[in-house]
């Protein structure tokens, strides 16, 4: 059996119930008890029409409609689900690897090493399928993990050659195209799901950072940018979820008798896909929702940040009312006796000055007193 090549810009395996292997050229004919798995990178696409019009229409029924050709070319496109009466077409964006991160947005390696804890991150790339009954094209990035690790998986598993019937029953071996497309989207799903821990603890820091007394926290650019990809993010799962939905709603829809399979092999294989489908929409969901919690709790540990700042701002200004008011009539007492007049009273009693003094210092006792007890001169802790 020949290894998974990265060097083929396009690759053909053959999947049968009893066998798995690579193939040089697209089959006469699908195998009856298989189908054919054709995948190749985006870039060479074009170079590699004639053969996936021929394979779609040898083994499809069908060549690919010109339209959904550019779909598949589309490296932009968001995730989408058409149909034909022969085929259906998903496209499906996956999170972007950090090489991938490194080849779209920088060069600045110091940018991607960091890029991985910042939600900068969230980045995609789209990934196409063609799903015949019998046949599935796939057209991924270059080097795309979602193809290569299926494969690797299936090749080097060595209880499959050792006992083919076992291991397909143990591994839960794709039964056509439509399995497989879905067991790749809960991969690339997954993916999400496992950004989620990064993005909550980097957002944990800021909200510590921001909530920290006296903080002098001066990141805004990133939070805003954060709260950004995180709506980018929602929008993300929420194109993803309606691609998922509407192919949900067609597998729903579709007869038995285009499976191929008597009536109860054929309801079995219909409900496996349906639950497959709808396990991958409830992992969407969960992202969806998280990023959405990630966006609320951005927002309100800002508010809450700001409104701490005016609280402590409130507080200063208080005391320094306070304070103010408490020194208000030492100064009036000092201007009054401060005046240009010859005859004031007690301006001549060698006791004057301390007469003075003291009742200038009774005056803002009583007053701190005063205050002290309805709390404006009260230290608040924050």
């Amino acid at each position: 059996m020949r290894d998974f090549n990265n060097n083929l810009a396009m690759q053909i395996l053959e999947f049968t119930a009893s066998s798995l292997r690579f193939v040089d050229h697209v089959p006469q004919a699908a195998p009856e008890d298989g189908f054919v798995w054709m995948f190749l990178d985006r870039e060479d696409f074009e170079q590699h029409r004639g053969a996936v019009q021929e394979a779609a229409l040898r083994l499809g029924g069908s060549a690919l409609l010109d339209l959904h050709s550019q779909d598949l070319q589309n490296a932009a496109h968001p995730s989408h689900y058409d149909y034909t009466s022969v085929y259906d077409l998903i496209i499906f964006r996956r999170l972007a690897t950090l090489p991938e991160m490194k080849e779209l947005n920088t060069t600045d390696d110091h940018a991607v090493k960091h890029a991985a804890s910042l939600f900068h991150r969230i980045q995609s790339r789209a990934v196409g399928f063609a799903v015949f009954d019998r046949l599935l094209i796939s057209v991924h990035p270059r080097g795309c993990y979602s193809a290569k690790n299926f494969v690797q998986r299936f090749l080097s598993n060595a209880t499959f050659n050792a006992d083919l019937n076992e291991a397909a029953g143990r591994n839960r071996t794709p039964n056509s195209p439509a399995d497989l497309v879905l067991r790749m989207l809960n991969v690339m799903v997954d993916s999400y799901l496992d950004l989620r821990k990064e993005l909550t603890t980097q957002l944990e820091k800021w909200q510590t950072e921001l909530l920290r007394p006296h903080s002098r926290f001066d990141n805004w650019g990133s939070l805003m940018g954060a709260r950004g990809q995180l709506h980018l993010l929602e929008d993300l799962c929420d194109e993803q979820h309606d691609a998922v939905q509407e192919w949900l709603d067609t597998l729903r829809e579709t007869p038995l008798a285009s499976f191929n399979a008597d009536a109860s092999v054929a309801q079995s294989q219909r409900d496996q896909l349906t639950a497959r489908a709808r396990d991958v929409m409830e992992h969407i969901t969960r992202v969806m929702h998280h990023a959405r919690r990630l966006e609320q709790s951005a927002e309100t540990v800002v508010q809450i940040h700001f409104s701490a700042q005016s609280n402590r701002t409130n507080n200063i200004m208080r005391t320094l009312t306070a304070l103010t008011a408490i020194f208000l009539p030492l100064n009036l007492i000092a201007g009054i006796f401060g005046m240009n007049f010859e005859f004031l009273p007690i301006i001549h009693n060698k006791n004057g000055f301390w007469w003075a003094l003291g009742s200038m210092a009774l005056v803002a006792a009583t007053l701190g007193l005063i205050f002290w007890r309805k709390r404006y001169l009260a230290r608040t802790r924050s």
